[in-house]
C-alpha cells in the first residue's frame, strides 16, 4: 500500500505573500523536495525569476502569511482586515 503524498498539487501552484518578499508578493512553486517528514517548496517570484527561495510547504497553509492564487492588492488588504491583530486584546 502506498503512502498518501503530502501536498500533491504543490508544483505549479501560485501564491501571494501577505508581506513582500525581496520586493515581490506573487510567487509560483517550481520544485518540491521531501526531507524526512518535511516537504519544501521552491518559490520563484512571478516578475523576477532571479528571486527564488525554499520554504517549508506547511507555512503556505498559514493564511496570515500566504494566500493561494495571485491576489490583487485590494484582496490582500481585505484579507488583512479580516485577520485578528496580534498583540491586541
Amino acid at each position: 500500500m502506498t503512502k498518501k503524498q503530502k501536498f500533491p498539487y504543490l508544483v505549479g501552484s501560485k501564491w501571494t505573500a501577505q508581506q513582500k518578499v525581496d520586493g515581490w508578493r506573487h510567487f509560483q512553486v517550481v520544485n518540491r523536495k521531501n526531507q524526512g517528514k518535511w516537504v519544501y517548496a521552491e518559490m520563484v517570484a512571478a516578475c523576477d525569476p532571479k528571486v527564488r527561495f525554499w520554504i517549508n510547504a506547511k507555512l503556505l497553509q498559514d493564511g496570515s502569511q500566504w494566500q493561494a492564487g495571485w491576489q490583487t492588492l485590494q484582496e490582500i488588504e481585505a484579507i488583512s482586515a479580516d485577520l485578528p491583530s496580534s498583540g491586541k486584546l
